[in-house]
């Protein structure tokens, strides 16, 4: 029998993701995998180029996906723009641009290149679907904390969904987490199920695009320095 490689056991983890438990009024999961047959493609197409070995990594862990980022193309942090320019994965059937891709794709390049970060990090979200939240001015991206009562009903499928990772071939010593309210509740999960055994916080690429964006070098340095000693 062959020993799946890295990259099988991320494909196989995407496409048997669902959520079924209950949510609060107004907010919607949305699965990429399920929603566009391209996204499959170009998810398998990424992590067999990028991870197709055994080797163990660290992992960078978001907030939950965006829908414009890895909610279409099933690629944490990578918007279409990203995926076939740096990575030479085309996507047909849609078009997007995603501010937490641009600071990423940065980050990496500062790091040594696509090849070289994906050698050595996996990345992915406690929640790894796309969570909306209906608004006056219709459907808008929501994080898995911005309501009490949501964290509450997905906190048990979070925590299946962090061991899941690790189960992949994770370095648990350290993990990094992004984003300062991210991190408070990645503690929580991580006092009850005793999940890493150190939490390194970095700003989210979204804070930095957003509102540090003349001070974005130095952040990229600060991810560096992290994420290389």
């Amino acid at each position: 029998m062959s020993v799946k490689i890295f990259a099988d056991k991320v494909v196989e983890f995407n496409k048997n993701l669902h959520y079924s438990g209950v949510l609060p009024t107004d907010f919607y999961i949305l699965n990429p995998y399920l929603n566009n047959s391209e996204t499959v493609d170009v998810m398998n197409r990424f992590y067999q180029k990028y991870y197709d070995d055994n080797d163990e990594r660290r992992f960078i862990i978001g907030i939950n996906p965006s829908r414009h980022g890895a909610g279409v193309t099933g690629v944490p942090f990578t918007d279409t723009k990203r995926l076939e320019n740096v990575c030479g994965i085309q996507m047909k059937s849609a078009h997007t641009h995603e501010i937490s891709s641009v600071f990423f794709y940065d980050m990496i390049s500062a790091y040594g290149g696509a090849a070289c970060f994906h050698k050595d990090f996996y990345i992915n979200s406690p929640f790894p679907l796309a969570i909306i939240r209906k608004s006056k001015n219709g459907w808008v991206n929501a994080n898995y904390y911005d309501d009490l009562g949501l964290f509450s009903l997905v906190k048990n499928f979070m925590i299946e969904s962090l061991q899941k990772h690790i189960s992949l071939g994770l370095d648990i010593s350290e993990v990094f987490v992004l984003g300062k309210k991210n991190a408070k509740f990645i503690s929580k999960l991580n006092d009850e199920s005793k999940l890493f055994n150190k939490i390194t916080v970095l700003e989210h690429p979204r804070y930095i695009q957003q509102y540090k964006s003349k001070e974005k070098d130095l952040y990229i340095d600060k991810y560096i320095l992290a994420l290389k000693k």
